[in-house]
């Protein structure tokens, strides 16, 4: 059975350092992204350097109709899909929660949880045995905010992390017996140019002394976590969190 990956948010960050290693795995790859086209064919051409069958899909992950259609193509022209990586997120400026408006809320609670159980929902109709598939791997990523809150930054977003995992949690369990593993990574404070959402690129820079081991990560660092536990040498996990977040 060939081995394909949707990675939704894959143009950059971790979703592109999973894409490249991924293409080393011998993954079909589907590059999801929204808005930065240059960037996702970027990664586009890097993965198909490596050998990978790729592609690259428009879609807002958060709108069932383009969910649908997103892996309506995969099925066309990748297959079924076997992996699933639901690393699309957003954030927004830091602020304490009484100066939040309820369209930032609204919009943080669509992409980071609403897009992740939908594209999951739709996963599982390829993955399931219920519906002729042949079993899959699920990872979310979830963020060391689900455990630590974000106060006065960003409480919105933790919440819809938090979330995140009471979803891996149940997901895991109610899939166990067909087949499907769904765990998560949650990384802290990672190099990438997510921050730049918040109002500060430079924000890793600034905070990572703070950080028990003293340095902030980088995304192929995240990447090794979430392709090991889409692999058979992770066969047994399920329900699972990996921390990636320095000791904090």
């Amino acid at each position: 059975m060939d081995k394909v990956i949707v990675i939704t948010g894959g143009s950059r960050g971790i979703g592109a350092a999973t894409a490249l290693l991924a293409a080393q795995q011998g993954y079909r790859i589907c590059i999801n992204y929204l808005t930065d086209e240059p960037a996702a064919l970027r990664v586009l051409e890097q993965v198909r350097g490596l050998g990978a069958v790729a592609i690259a899909i428009r879609a807002d992950v958060s709108i069932e109709d383009e969910v649908i259609r997103l892996f309506n193509r995969v099925d066309a022209e990748l297959g079924p899909v076997t992996a699933l990586v639901n690393n699309a997120g957003t954030v927004g400026q830091k602020s304490r929660l009484d100066e939040m408006s309820e369209f930032r809320i609204l919009k943080t609670l669509k992409t980071n949880t609403l897009g992740p159980i939908l594209c999951a929902k739709h996963a599982v109709r390829r993955m399931s045995p219920r519906h002729g598939g042949q079993g899959g791997n699920i990872v979310n990523v979830s963020s060391a905010a689900a455990r630590l809150g974000s106060p006065n930054e960003y409480v919105d977003y933790a919440a819809s992390k938090g979330a995140l995992d009471t979803f891996t949690l149940g997901l895991s369990k109610e899939l166990a017996g067909e087949g499907i593993r769904v765990n998560a990574v949650r990384p802290g404070y990672i190099y990438t140019e997510f921050h730049a959402l918040s109002g500060d690129a430079d924000r890793v820079s600034k905070l990572e002394s703070a950080i028990p081991m003293g340095r902030g990560g980088r995304a192929e660092e995240v990447a090794e976590a979430i392709v090991w536990l889409l692999s058979d040498k992770a066969s047994y996990a399920t329900g699972t969190f990996i921390d990636l977040a320095g000791g904090r």
